[in-house]
């Protein structure tokens, strides 16, 4: 890896956590892989050689119990799964240049041989553990087989991870009072004999490795705490018969599924590789460190065991590739102390980047598949919502690490006040008076001013790629789309002369700004961004051009049509009722005790992030017993909340917003100045009382156009009635907030 600013000289590759093949996709789900999407497809619009891959994971206990329910064989029910995936990725216009999965010899082959390896670098060795046993089965218990008391916090826990509690990974024998969720008889714990990984050896690289990682702050803080308290070495096997065989072991013992899942990452871009052929894509310049010598020749010895320590590099330089992994943030630790030693070990590069994203709730609750607390991935279609709509929605909605709450009310306000108030507004009310006055692009070159902004707007793009700030990277297209706005309502072209050369530089300046908006916003909506390029009479998708294309004069083009299409309030009001009564009806059902009787262990078929990666993108379960919204994990700093300048203000007006039923327009006196400021209170407070009203106020909030009205602020609110902040005493408006 490089720290160079993207784009470098070196492929990169983007991957995304691995989906547990167990259970169906649902928003949760789709935002770390939405997410992957568009971070690839970003850095291919620098210029940045990318490949996106992933797989499905196919081993692990949870598999073994679905496909006994089922009665099936662990392969069939897992490539149910897969097939499942497969089929539903492309339609939310997620595509992989590879997806693989686990089972496949590719990735059987590629395990065997790094754990090998790991072995034959005296990286593992066999140790005699308490394992779980059911003493009237007289069979072991696997980690999701049981559960019990953490030995750490005292909560409930289950067998490889404090789910319920502390969250921390447990090894096996450490559960204390454990219970066979087979058959509900005490476990006892035996004597076996297990493989372990010496990952204690290898504190002070994982050290190194995270001053060096870039991505989200949790995904470099997280693991500095694990470290600083003491490693443990990992258990690497298993007792059970699904999964891939420990090399060379003679009884029942597969590899612990954390270690060949990720090894899926490396086996799909060598699949992915092997396709396209290495002239177009080589997988072992980005996996398999090289150094070079001072002419920069590759010195193939590089990338043998071993030869990963900075001082075993060549001193001339080095050629790695450009890691980058999205994940859910259950799984930071396996992919920032397991995975980085495996690899160092072994002799592979290390990521560059992992970037974790937050928890998805539903309606300030967390996603609940058991109690159909969730918005299924096939759900959302049957709806009939374009599937970059969602996209725009999960990947923008707020940073990498944020915590994300859907509700078809957030959704629709989106989609109506950026997409077709901004986004879209401007570009058919731009492509439509070009193609009726001047059959498309004016041929006047685009003014300097406008020339100049477009400038700008490419540079903050550049800029989030550079950052992992997938929200910034949209906001600066729709920022964009917002200037364009003021600059033709400015200007009012229709006001002058048809067809004369005031009127000409006006609409081609707003060609120019349509079409470099289309281009900015062709990662987040790339269905959207290539049917605007038509529109513009392109005769490439705006998949397949960088940024340079967003200065480029479009041509000749006819009349558009609309990119959006409003959500109606009362569309919204349906789908807010239907999701209610389905959590109702999976509530009485819970009641009536035919839920599952594992509701809070597994979510009702979702595996668990911490032994896979199903559910790397939900809240847990114990947020969803309780109408309080859960606490977030991710702390900021001082300095984090310093950068807030929050304010005292007075409401002087309150009015509706036409065509809005919940946003209301605010004047409120900030002490310096007096901003208009856009709430979502109009339904929730008597409007002609709110003049005199001290509210707070983020002022550096960044400006947004709703319904036609810049929001310059953010006033604060308590739940669902809105109850608004303010001061205990008389405080000036102005007065800072500390």
């Amino acid at each position: 890896m490089s720290s160079d600013e993207y784009p470098t000289d070196e492929p990169a590759v983007v991957t995304c956590g691995l989906p547990y093949a167990n259970g169906d996709l649902h928003v949760g789900h789709l935002r770390s892989y939405t997410a992957g999407d568009a971070y690839s497809r970003a850095l291919r619009k620098l210029g940045q050689q990318t490949a996106f891959v992933s797989g499905s994971d196919m081993h692990g206990t949870p598999i073994a119990v679905g496909a006994e329910q089922d009665g099936v064989d662990p392969e069939t029910f897992a490539m149910a799964y897969h097939e499942q995936y497969e089929a539903t990725f492309p339609k939310f216009n997620v595509e992989f240049d590879n997806y693989g999965h686990t089972h496949d010899e590719t990735n059987i082959e590629l395990t065997r041989e790094i754990v090998s390896t790991l072995e034959d670098e005296g990286y593992v060795y066999e140790k005699e553990i308490k394992v779980a046993w059911d003493p009237e089965e007289d069979q072991p218990l696997p980690d999701r087989y049981v559960r019990g008391t953490c030995p750490y916090c005292g909560e409930t826990a289950r067998g490889d991870e404090c789910d319920e509690g502390c969250g921390r990974h447990l090894e096996p024998g450490e559960i204390e009072d454990p219970v066979s969720t087979i058959t509900g008889n005490s476990a006892e714990y035996r004597d076996r004999e297990h493989k372990f990984f010496a990952v204690s050896d290898l504190s002070d690289y994982l050290t190194e490795f995270l001053d060096g990682l870039e991505g989200t702050s949790n995904a470099r803080n997280q693991p500095r705490e694990w470290i600083e308290s003491g490693l443990q070495d990992w258990c690497i096997t298993r007792d059970m018969d699904w999964g891939i065989d420990y090399p060379g072991a003679e009884d029942d013992l597969v590899l612990y599924v954390w270690v060949d899942a990720p090894i899926e990452y490396v086996s799909s871009t060598k699949q992915y590789s092997e396709r396209v052929g290495a002239e177009t894509y080589d997988w072992e310049a980005v996996w398999k460190p090289q150094a070079t010598d001072g002419d920069g020749e590759v010195d193939a010895a590089a990338g043998a065991p071993g030869a990963t320590d900075a001082t075993d590099a060549d001193a001339a330089g080095s050629r790695n590739g450009e890691i980058i992994h999205v994940i859910g943030r259950d799984i930071i630790q396996h992919h920032t102390i397991f995975w980085p030693a495996m690899l160092h070990v072994a002799g592979y590069t290390a990521p560059r980047a992992v970037c974790a994203t937050g928890f998805v709730t539903i309606n300030g609750k967390g996603l609940s598949t058991s109690r159909n607390r969730a918005i299924w991935a096939q759900e959302y279609l049957d709806e009939g919502f374009h599937p970059d709509l969602l996209r725009y929605y999960l990947t923008t909605m707020g940073g990498f690490q944020q915590d994300l709450d859907f509700s078809w009310e957030r959704f629709a306000e989106r989609v109506n006040g950026e997409l077709v108030g901004t986004v879209g507004n401007f570009f058919y009310r731009s492509l439509l008076f070009a193609a009726r006055n001047f059959d498309g692009t004016p041929e006047v070159d685009v003014s300097e001013d406008v020339a100049e902004r477009i400038e700008a707007a490419i540079d903050e793009f550049r800029d989030a790629v550079n950052e992992y700030d997938l929200r910034e990277g949209s906001e600066a297209g729709v920022r964009l789309a917002r200037f364009g706005n003021e600059y033709i309502q400015g200007h009012e072209p229709w006001k002058l002369e048809d067809g004369g050369a005031e009127q000409a530089q006006v609409i081609r300046d707003c060609v120019q700004v349509a079409k470099a908006v289309a281009v900015l916003v062709e990662p987040f909506m790339p269905e959207k961004a290539d049917r605007a390029f038509a529109q513009l009479g392109e005769d490439v998708d705006a998949s397949e051009v960088t940024l340079e294309a967003a200065t480029e004069a479009p041509g000749a083009f006819g009349e558009p049509d609309e990119l959006f299409e409003q959500v109606e309030d009362e569309r919204v009001d349906e789908l807010e009722a239907a999701l209610a009564e389905k959590i109702a009806a999976a509530e009485d059902d819970a009641d009536d005790g035919d839920a599952d009787a594992d509701d809070g262990d597994a979510d009702d078929g979702d595996a668990d992030a911490a032994e896979t990666e199903s559910d790397d993108s939900t809240a847990s379960e114990d947020a969803s017993m309780t109408d309080v919204e859960p606490l977030s994990e991710d702390r900021i700093s001082f300095d984090e909340f310093q950068a807030m300048d929050l304010r005292v203000g007075r409401v002087e007006a309150a009015e509706p917003i036409e065509g809005a039923d919940k946003l209301a327009k605010l004047d409120v006196d900030l002490g310096a100045e007096t901003r208009t400021v856009v709430a979502g209170i109009k339904q929730l407070h008597d409007l002609d009382d709110l003049p005199g009203t001290k509210v707070v106020v983020v002022a550096n909030m960044e400006q947004n156009e709703l319904f036609g009205v810049e929001s310059n602020g953010m006033v604060l609110a308590a739940g669902e009635d809105a109850d608004l902040l303010t001061t205990h005493g008389d405080s000036e408006p102005g007065t800072k907030v500390r």
